[in-house]
């Protein structure tokens, strides 16, 4: 059967910080800094600099994936572009932007969006794709993040996003590489939150005028609060677990051989949480506090760190895990090794 394996991965992330501090005083202290630290889960996180545009990162990413995979970036037959669409140019393709930069001149490029969970999907379109066109051997996954940029940090309802950061991630896979494989993923979505967060102002409904110009710069909004956080109350948690159990169950694996979690940035009390439930101990993960949560690019960042840090070594058995606003939850069963 064929199958695909990650051949390695990229990273990219901005000198520039902003610390617990640094938030707390955004937000006039309604959150003290502490609290930023102890609650949020933030001590610091990555902002974009000059030149760091959401393409331009992922180009970054791209070049530092190919540098430690030692592929030939001509072999790339395909690249899944995971960048946001608050981009250097809207209505610019940029997995094309990234195939020119880094020389792939026999790949041709898409880019997907799934907000937060577009990694974690792209990796199994790109599972698919090799299986599926004997043409595609490998691929790239690799974008930008930088949705930080629209925040209100005087906002109340927005705390849960005062994490965006700025950062890219690339990963290249393989058909039939023999190392790393992708076991199996599972995707949930529920539409009905799909107009429950988003950025109020600049689109056709309500586009800039002179007088919304400034405000629209800071209108990353939950739409409907209420809505959005009862539905999450009620389906979040176990929406992840049955992504979970299905990517494990596609491997033949269970629970309890999880070996490491890569999972996104989000309230520290959440994740120690999840960690509980799902029987593993906090060295079995690593908590994003210096990175804050730069979207989709959560779990290449965390994968990459914990082959660092030899978190994830041969036999380790990696579960990703996301969910992203629209509301869609991910997950991904790879072995390590």
């Amino acid at each position: 059967m064929v199958h695909a394996g990650i051949v390695g991965t990229g990273i990219y992330i901005p000198e520039a910080r902003m610390t617990a501090r640094k938030i707390s005083e955004s937000t006039g202290g309604v959150w003290s800094e502490q609290a930023v630290i102890d609650k949020l889960g933030i001590v610091s996180k990555p902002i974009p600099g000059p030149g760091d545009g959401t393409q331009e990162m992922g180009v970054r990413a791209a070049l530092d994936c190919l540098e430690n995979t030692g592929v030939d970036p001509k072999e790339i037959d395909l690249i899944l572009c995971i960048g946001e669409e608050w981009k250097e140019y809207p209505l610019t393709t940029s997995a094309l932007y990234i195939q020119d930069k880094i020389g792939a001149a026999n790949a041709w490029g898409i880019d997907v969006q799934n907000r937060c969970c577009t990694c974690v999907s792209a990796i199994k379109i790109a599972v698919d794709m090799i299986s599926a066109d004997p043409a595609i051997n490998t691929v790239m996954v690799a974008g930008g993040y930088r949705n930080g940029d629209f925040v209100d940090y005087t906002d109340k309802d927005m705390s849960m996003m005062f994490d965006l950061a700025a950062g890219a991630g690339a990963m290249i896979l393989k058909k039939n590489y023999s190392k790393n494989i992708v076991l199996g993923s599972h995707i949930i979505a529920d539409g009905s939150l799909s107009r429950t967060a988003g950025v109020k102002i600049g689109g056709i409904n309500e586009p800039f005028t002179r007088d919304t110009i400034e405000a629209g710069y800071r209108s990353l909004k939950l739409f409907d609060a209420r809505k959005m956080k009862d539905r999450l109350n009620e389906v979040s948690m176990k929406n992840w677990y049955t992504c979970i159990d299905e990517s494990l169950r596609k491997g033949n694996k269970t629970r309890s051989d999880i070996g490491y979690l890569a999972i996104l940035h989000f309230k520290k009390s959440a994740h120690l949480a999840l960690l509980k439930d799902l029987g593993l101990r906090e060295d079995q993960s690593i908590y994003l506090d210096q990175y804050g949560h730069l979207g989709q690019i959560d779990q290449i960042l965390s994968i990459h760190l914990g082959v660092q840090s030899g978190k994830i070594k041969a036999g380790t058995n990696v579960v990703t895990l996301a969910a992203g606003i629209g509301y869609v939850w991910a997950a991904n069963l790879i072995h390590w090794g």
